[in-house]
């Protein structure tokens, strides 16, 4: 009969423990941020003990010492050399450039199965490009502490013996945290944040066996494949309007990163991949647990932990069924991951698809229908990816307006405390990632409207830090203002918002000068994206 883990307290900065005679128990774990590069010691030799699998017997048989110096593990973990984990602009299961037609070479030619993919997946090669993609994703510490910063020196200590343990199939990964994080929608939704040991090692999978699927997956499915993006799925949702197909089936999947059936997904991949260590070592992977935010341990006897770089291809595996049906029945559709929507040209042809095709989801792939939030219905009543149809034209949605203001209130929050020079660099990189994204939108009247009120916003944060009125005097007479009209100003009792609109504000405060300052110009960026500069004008 199995022993119950004791709980050792380990005096370190994440507060994270582990009981060294029982691999694969953990204590409790408090928040852990990883920002910082020191790792204790002996948290960090008991911490390979739990993720390779090994015993303190098996250990001590090896040679191996339970202790280090904490100078030998002062700066972190193993080095195969750095990585990306997220969406965009690369998703995690996809190949950097360059690289994805010699790793499909790799993993055999037009999916076809390998019977040594574990040797491929632990190539020199494959875990140097992993380790590159984890560590240009960042991301924060998993349940073990261990930072991003930290792993090249962990790894270059004990690379080879978790390698042994892998080829051996005695390794065992770590639980990933769950942490939450709030929906667009309302609410939150659960993420889990594996190790970064755990993250290069799933990506070296991803790597690997991506290429063995992604030739049969749909040419509908445009979620973290190779070459494809939300802005093609949405490009064949303005296709399918121009062709007439004006009701849409928006069918929506409830918590489908955690439901999905592990006996299913796994007869999936058996397809493709006919390495039984590969099979098991992601079946453990699936099967790893959580460490919830209170830090006990759950046990995930179904789902696909979101947050993971080899989550999304197991997504796609999972639903290339799906897509396979609606292809057989000669429906249009776009797929991305496991937001899709489905294109017909009457309401009573959508009323019908809808339930015929929510009895093939609960039925043959057993996840589960949200029923209040599938419908069958206009295009223009469809949201998709944070678009909706207007007018056979692209526009936002209201939630996706509202998530930007959000956003932006909290960039130019008035008492947050933090100099201007570094809200604008900060408040630059988030509007220009999201025109980047929902600037292909056709929303331009819109968009200067946003663009307006974002320099005011802009504005009012000036205002607030010139708080006494000989600064703002000060201020306002360097601009050109006349004296007068500084003293209108300066002395004015109007709150912050008010002055920000204020057209004395505004003459001082102008466009250019805001844009020079390094404010986006997004009506600029707008144009940019839709009308770009012929190639060889500058």
């Amino acid at each position: 009969m199995e022993r119950k883990p004791e709980i050792k307290t380990v005096s370190l900065r994440t507060e994270t423990a582990y009981k060294a005679d029982e691999p694969g128990k953990v204590a409790q774990h408090t928040d852990a941020q990883g920002s910082g590069s020191e790792v204790n010691a002996e948290v960090a030799q008991l911490q390979f003990t739990f993720l390779s699998g090994e015993t303190p017997q098996a250990q001590a048989e090896r040679g191996v010492s339970r202790r280090h110096s904490t100078s030998q593990v002062r700066e972190g973990r193993p080095e195969p050399d750095r990585c990306h984990s997220t969406t965009d602009p690369q998703p995690a299961a996809q190949t950097p450039n360059g690289r994805a037609v010699e790793l499909e070479e790799l993993a055999g030619q037009h999916g076809e199965a390998q019977v040594n993919l574990l040797e491929q997946i632990l190539s020199r090669e494959n875990m140097l490009l992993a380790w590159k993609r984890v560590k240009t994703n960042k991301g924060r510490a998993g349940m073990d502490g261990m930072s991003i910063d930290a792993f090249p020196e962990f790894s270059r200590q004990h690379w080879e013996r978790i390698r042994s343990a892998l080829e051996r199939g005695t390794y065992r990964p770590a639980a990933v945290l769950r942490v939450m994080i709030p929906k667009a929608t309302g609410g939150k939704r659960p993420l889990g944040i594996p190790t970064v040991l755990d993250r290069v090692i799933q990506q070296a999978i991803a790597q690997v066996i991506g290429p063995l699927f992604d030739p049969h997956f749909s040419t509908h499915s445009y979620g973290f494949r190779p070459k494809r993006s939300a802005r093609m799925a949405l490009a064949g949702m303005e296709l399918a309007q121009s062709d007439g197909l004006r009701f849409g089936v928006d069918c929506d999947l409830e918590s489908f990163f955690d439901t999905v059936n592990h006996g299913l997904l796994m007869n999936r991949l058996v397809r493709k991949v006919c390495d039984k260590r590969v099979l098991r070592l992601i079946s453990r992977y699936l099967n790893a647990g959580v460490i919830l935010p209170n830090g006990k341990r759950e046990s995930t006897p179904c789902g696909v932990p979101q947050g993971g770089p080899l989550s999304p291809l197991l997504a796609n595996v999972m639903l290339d069924d799906l897509d396979k049906e609606l292809e057989e029945r000669g429906l249009r559709f776009a797929r991305y991951a496991d937001d899709f929507l489905i294109f017909v040209r009457s309401r009573s042809a959508a009323q019908r698809v809808l339930r015929s095709v929510g009895r093939f989801i609960e039925g043959k792939l057993s996840l589960i229908i949200n029923q209040t939030k599938s419908k069958a219905a206009r295009l223009g009543d469809c949201t998709f990816l944070g678009f909706r149809m207007s007018r056979g034209k692209l526009k936002w949605t209201d939630a996706a307006v509202h998530r930007f203001k959000e956003r932006v209130r909290e960039i130019t929050k008035r008492s947050n405390g933090t100099s201007m020079w570094q809200r604008i660099p900060k408040l630059h990189r988030y509007v220009t990632g999201w025109l980047n994204y929902y600037g292909h939108s056709r929303s331009y009247t819109q968009l200067l409207e946003l663009d307006q009120w974002l320099r005011r916003r802009v504005r009012l944060c000036y205002w607030k830090q010139w708080k006494r009125p000989r600064t703002r005097r000060r201020h306002l007479l360097a601009m050109g203002i006349s004296k007068d009209d500084v003293k209108l100003a300066s002395r004015s009792r109007k709150g912050y918002w008010r002055m920000a609109g204020n057209s004395i504000v505004q003459r001082a405060l102008t466009k250019q000068w805001l844009w020079d300052q390094g404010v986006p110009n997004m009506r600029q960026q707008w144009v940019d994206l839709h009308y770009p500069a012929p190639s060889g004008v500058a």
